[in-house]
């Protein structure tokens, strides 16, 4: 077998959790994706195809954050809270977690657990 490298196993790792992780539009897929600079968390309807609400870093409201000094982990708080408030003010109140096949820890832990404390149960 070749040698694989860090992104296939993560992509084989994110296909295994998408096997069994199927949002609704009661209860939608909070989908985490970070790259190396930003991190970005979208609320997907899978049986219809549509994404409810999504968050990034790259708004402009961080752009003042990032100029401020905020370290990538309270970058993550900052987008779980505010993904947490987009989605009472859709109705939305339960979701089920897709951590995109990363380790939950760092960044995707910090999401997680602002979006929790913003109203969001999974």
């Amino acid at each position: 077998m070749a040698k694989l490298d860090a992104r296939k196993l993560r992509k084989r790792r994110h296909a295994r959790i998408r096997a069994k992780v199927i949002g609704t539009n009661a209860r939608p897929r909070l989908s985490v994706f970070r790259s190396l600079n930003h991190i970005y968390a979208q609320l997907i309807d899978d049986e219809a195809g549509n994404t409810l609400v999504a968050v990034s870093t790259l708004a402009s409201a961080f752009k003042e954050a990032k100029k401020n000094g905020l370290k990538k982990a309270e970058e993550a708080t900052l987008i779980g809270s505010l993904l947490g408030q987009h989605a009472k003010g859709k109705g939305i109140k339960e979701v089920v977690f897709d951590r995109g096949g990363y380790m939950y820890h760092g960044r995707i832990a910090a999401l997680a657990d602002a979006a929790r404390k913003a109203g969001l149960k999974f």
